[in-house]
């Protein structure tokens, strides 16, 4: 029997530091500036890392992109709604339309890239394909939100620029830059590993610790949290499977459907909080993230383990990683 790795131990022992010890004040919000200052420093990094020629080409993988779009914003939506008054019959209404405003959220991007990059994915095409989900969704999830809930929505331009300057920024500037610094990046794989993994643990604690300190063991039923969590988990292992299977009956390459993968099946937290509160009226804002918190956990042990298989795989006898330079 293979034994969990590592990152997959750290990962689970970083969620229960965070229920016992949440960071709350002033180092909750050290926390937070240091988890920017990571997301900054791991695109500049990854636009450094890349030629311009891999860039232009994961730009132009037109297929790829909307495969990714298409898993977050069509197939989540049809997974959930053929069971949708089931659910809302097992759980709390609140948390019911938690789990659909889930399901009409964009990917992750900085969590998504990181996994891509250990499982040994194309990355370039990664980047652009969750970058083009965020910035996407702060419109259409707003508009999916409202057709499967008759909810009232509105958007706010601090997500876009949160997103361009936080993501997108950096990732340009390593690109200008390559010039300059980029055969010393390429010869940081180690440091490179620790960003992209360091990254993801901090995002993790960060998520945990706000659910943790907003009240988030006293404000859920225990029968209700254990049915959400056996939906989220169902909903997760049955997008994986249909990613997975659809991408390789589509003739994508091992690297693209590693993209694919984790860039479909993860939905950002970073970007569901705020928009929930934009979304939702204040009073049940804080319960409709809970199923997001709940997935955003089960999304990076699962990746954790995922992205592992696909690495082992490439450095198995007769095959080769996949290259994402020109």
């Amino acid at each position: 029997m293979r034994r969990i790795d590592t990152f997959s131990l750290l990962l689970i022992g970083t969620v229960a530091f965070a229920s016992i010890f949440p960071a709350s004040g002033s180092i909750a919000i050290g926390i937070g500036h240091l988890t920017r200052a990571l997301i900054f420093i791991l695109f500049f990094l990854h636009g450094a890392r890349l030629s311009n020629a891999a860039a232009m080409r994961g730009l132009r993988h037109w297929r790829l992109h909307l495969f990714v779009l298409a898993c977050s914003f069509l197939l989540f939506p049809l997974v959930i709604a053929p069971l949708g008054r089931l659910i809302d019959a097992v759980i709390d209404h609140h948390l019911y339309m938690g789990l659909v405003f889930l399901c009409c959220l964009p990917s992750t991007v900085q969590s998504s890239i990181a996994f891509v990059s250990m499982a040994r994915g194309n990355i370039p095409a990664a980047v652009c394909a969750a970058s083009l989900s965020n910035l996407l969704g702060v419109f259409i999830t707003p508009l999916l939100v409202a057709l499967l809930l008759s909810t009232a929505v509105s958007v706010s331009t601090d997500t876009i620029k949160s997103l361009l300057i936080l993501l997108l920024l950096p990732f340009l500037l390593g690109q200008l830059l390559r010039r300059w610094v980029g055969r010393w990046v390429e010869r940081q794989a180690k440091m490179l590993s620790l960003v992209d993994r360091g990254s993801v643990l901090l995002i993790v604690y960060s998520a945990f610790s706000s659910a943790v300190a907003g009240g988030f063991w006293r404000r859920v039923d225990a029968l209700d949290l254990a049915a959400l969590v056996g939906i989220t988990a169902a909903l997760l292992g049955i997008v994986l499977t249909v990613i997975v299977f659809t991408a390789r009956r589509a003739g994508f390459s091992t690297e693209d459907e590693i993209a694919i993968l984790f860039c479909g099946s993860q939905k950002s937290l970073v970007t569901g909080a705020p928009m929930a509160s934009i979304i939702f009226p204040a009073s049940i804002a804080g319960v409709v993230t809970i199923p997001i918190m709940i997935y955003h956990q089960l999304q990076l042990l699962t990746a954790a383990f995922v992205a592992r298989r696909y690495a082992l795989r490439c450095d198995a006898p007769g095959e080769s990683p996949p290259s994402t330079e020109s």
